[in-house]
């Protein structure tokens, strides 16, 4: 028996529009790993930007970091033990009926943990999924249990746990959160240049819609 650790976030947003602040993919993506070693690889890191006089108002975020502060983390995810995964959603070609937070969220959540959950536990392993918790209480209770439902549906593990719990709580949601924005970075902006840096490590990238033709908005 093993322990499998299993963490995740998303990129992109639930405007399903072709507004300037709408994102066109809806991304998931998951960290697994053995043990929780490179989360504290990277609160050592945090640790050491401030010996060094760099004080982070809030923990590692991809999006706010500066570069200098990106770098340093990509440089330590690069030399990291663990696997990636990453589910994409074109969210134009989501016909109406997954034009709806929850729907979206749960049928990303569907497809990809039924492709990763064989492949990276078996039924004698435990499993703990944590997912990074957004929106409002009421929003989180849903996503929650959508979660919950596409674990206890697919999971292969006799034993497993789901938890949402906000980045600041845990050093592997930052990794992640690294990790989900570099691949956005490549599909919304065709930016590799952080992708390039954990490319190795990503096991799966499954564009969803890749082969459907219509768009609806």
């Amino acid at each position: 028996m093993a322990d499998r650790y299993v963490f995740s976030d998303e990129a992109g947003n639930f405007d399903f529009s072709r507004g300037s602040g709408a994102s066109r993919y809806f991304i998931l993506g998951t960290v697994t790993a053995d043990d929780c070693r490179i989360g504290d690889e990277l609160l050592q890191l945090r640790r050491d930007l401030g010996w060094r006089g760099i004080h982070l108002d809030k923990v590692f975020h991809a999006t706010e970091d500066p570069q200098a502060v990106r770098d340093e983390v990509f440089g330590i995810l690069s030399h990291g033990s663990f696997r990636i995964d990453a589910t994409i959603l074109e969210k134009s070609k989501a016909r109406a009926h997954l034009q709806e937070q929850r729907a979206l969220y749960k049928m990303a959540w569907y497809l990809h943990f039924k492709h990763v959950a064989p492949a990276v536990a078996s039924k004698t392993d435990r499993l703990f999924v944590v997912a990074s918790s957004l929106g409002t209480k009421k929003k989180r209770a849903t996503f929650h249990g959508a979660v919950d439902e596409v674990v206890a549906q697919v999971s292969p593990c006799a034993s497993h746990r789901v938890a949402f719990w906000p980045a600041a709580s845990d050093p592997c949601l930052q990794v992640v959160d690294y990790c989900v924005w570099a691949i956005q970075r490549k599909w919304e902006r065709e930016d590799s240049r952080s992708y390039d840096l954990i490319k190795d490590k990503i096991s799966s990238e499954f564009d969803v819609w890749s082969v459907g033709p219509t768009h609806y908005y």
